[in-house]
């Protein structure tokens, strides 16, 4: 009887050891996916406030560029630019300065992804070459360079908008 006993309670402690080990592998693959699964979502949140920094710091600087632009056409109708023949070249140098921080913003939106927003950035960093080359033929006194800049503003706006729909998209993908 005691032989019978005796390979029981071996039986039944072999089996609560081979429990426990298996338990405690699937708590330790239980522990690592839940560990890997929270530092994948932390990256994913991490990515998405750094994206929505550089969506935001480009469409910061496009809304400048447009109230330059608009200070430019202002300049325009009032005939400040007749006044001061040094005006356009000041905001020549002006221009130069708010392309050159949106053309960073841009390039810092490629870098950051994914590429349709960052296509959508170069196209509105390209938008802006309309004003840039009418205000060049303003100062040459070309008398159509009027008319053209005030026709830029059409494309410069479409191409935010679809910056803001490529952005949005951008943000909303898992």
């Amino acid at each position: 009887m005691t032989d019978s006993t005796f390979w029981i309670a071996a039986l039944t402690g072999g089996t609560a050891v081979l429990a426990s080990w298996v338990t405690s592998r699937g708590n330790t693959r239980a522990a690592q996916i839940q560990a890997d699964t929270a530092a994948r979502a932390q990256q994913a949140e991490r990515l998405r406030d750094s994206r929505r920094t550089a969506y935001l710091e480009l469409i910061e600087q496009v809304h400048r560029m447009g109230e330059f632009y608009w200070e430019i056409s202002e300049a325009q109708r009032s005939g400040e630019f007749r006044r001061r023949a040094d005006l356009l070249d000041d905001m020549l140098n002006r221009e130069r300065d708010h392309y050159g921080k949106l053309r960073h913003c841009a390039r810092v939106v490629e870098l950051e992804g994914p590429s349709a927003a960052g296509e959508a950035a170069r196209q509105l960093q390209k938008s802006t070459g309309r004003f840039h080359r009418s205000l060049e033929a303003m100062a040459a006194d070309d008398p159509e360079a009027i008319r053209r800049f005030d026709d830029a503003y059409s494309p410069f706006w479409a191409a935010l908008t679809d910056f803001v729909d490529a952005a949005k998209t951008s943000l909303q993908e898992p």
